[in-house]
């Protein structure tokens, strides 16, 4: 069992919030007092579960000395390895839940997330299998009762996407999904496919947190903003204006484009939206390049480069290379499905940043 830290400074910051909470000046600044509020109430309930567990150790340690006493007859013998067995279930529970609180909060958890999907190797089954993930991400949105909002999108001729971004709000959104960046590989027959030969195509998949504008700020001077007519598959005209809007961010040579409405109004917004997301994920990622090198965290980098997950249509598998997980359930995955995964992700990097806490 994981080693608990020393608790003193929760104790200690448990009085500091507790005095702040207290001043009437805090509520000025709703934002700030909701966030202090939130770190309050998982620091009591830290502070509670370590209360627990000291009683659980000493009921523990009462039942094993009763197991000791030749006297005590066989019936509440088997009374005290009961409630035992009871405790140290109960223990380990709580001793899990404990250390889970102590981990630091990714402060981007409770944001909306913007995804970006780009057909990679594999031509129009390429783009095809990015429609699916599309599909598989807002049926999973779907199922947590999020919304889903298009961005852009670049429909291919054979009508799959070769790009699509789209904003996903809800309830810990980018909590739930921020361990879906990375290459996705497919392997099954394509519809085009006479022979019956399996293909191997790839999707890359970026999550990043919605950024607001108190996050990044956009100098307008460093903006380079143009304006075209939409145009769908094969170069076509979608409508009669020059709605689409392409904003050009000269600092870091970043191009967004967004064409989806028929408001050009409404095309620099979301554009903007998009811009703003990957500047604050490029600044988290130079944040967390500074201690990359010295441990590598078991679930992945989230780079869009890494291979993280093979989808094998034949044999209705799914497999993440990360954590070394399989699912024979490909269907329901694409479906939506995708719980068991996520879960495990989750618990992989718990269990990494839990010894990082033991180590320290």
């Amino acid at each position: 069992m994981l080693k608990i830290p020393s608790l003193e400074p929760y104790r200690k910051r448990n009085a500091e919030l507790e005095e702040l909470l207290g001043s009437s000046e805090v509520y000025s600044d709703p934002r700030k007092a909701a966030e202090l509020s939130r770190e309050h109430n998982q620091i009591k309930e830290a502070l509670e579960l370590n209360e627990r567990l000291e009683q659980i150790k000493t009921e523990l340690t009462d039942n094993r000395e009763m197991l000791q006493d030749a006297e005590l007859d066989e019936e509440l013998k088997q009374m005290a390895e009961e409630e035992i067995d009871g405790l140290e279930t109960e223990e380990a529970d709580k001793t899990k839940r404990l250390l889970m609180l102590m981990v630091p909060p990714d402060p981007s958890d409770d944001r909306n997330t913007v995804v970006e999907i780009r057909g990679g190797a594999g031509g129009d089954e390429a783009s095809l299998f990015a429609a699916d993930l599309y599909r598989m991400y807002c049926r999973y949105a779907e199922g947590r009762g999020w919304s889903v909002e298009d961005l852009s999108s670049s429909v291919s001729e054979s009508g799959g996407f070769k790009e699509i971004s789209f904003l996903l709000k809800g309830e810990q959104a980018f909590k739930m999904l921020k361990f879906e960046s990375g290459v996705h590989r497919v392997q099954r027959i394509p519809v085009t496919e006479t022979n019956g030969r399996i293909h191997t195509s790839t999707a890359t998949v970026a999550v990043l947190p919605e950024a607001e504008e108190v996050d990044v700020h956009l100098d307008p001077s460093e903006l380079e903003i143009s304006v075209c007519r939409a145009s769908g598959p094969g170069g076509q005209s979608v409508n009669t204006t020059d709605s689409a809007v392409q904003i050009l961010h000269k600092p870091t040579g970043m191009i967004v484009t967004c064409a989806d409405e028929k408001s050009q109004h409404k095309n620099k917004a979301k554009a903007l939206t998009v811009l703003r997301s990957r500047l604050l994920q490029q600044k988290q990622d130079e944040e967390r390049a500074k201690y990359a090198a010295q441990r590598k965290q078991q679930v992945g980098s989230g780079d869009r480069s890494e291979r993280i997950r093979t989808y094998n249509f034949p044999q209705s598998r799914l497999t993440d290379h990360r954590i070394g997980v399989t699912l024979h359930s490909l269907d329901q995955v694409m479906d939506g499905e995708i719980d068991e995964i996520i879960r495990s992700l989750q618990e992989a990097d718990l269990e990494f940043k839990l010894q990082e806490i033991e180590q320290s």
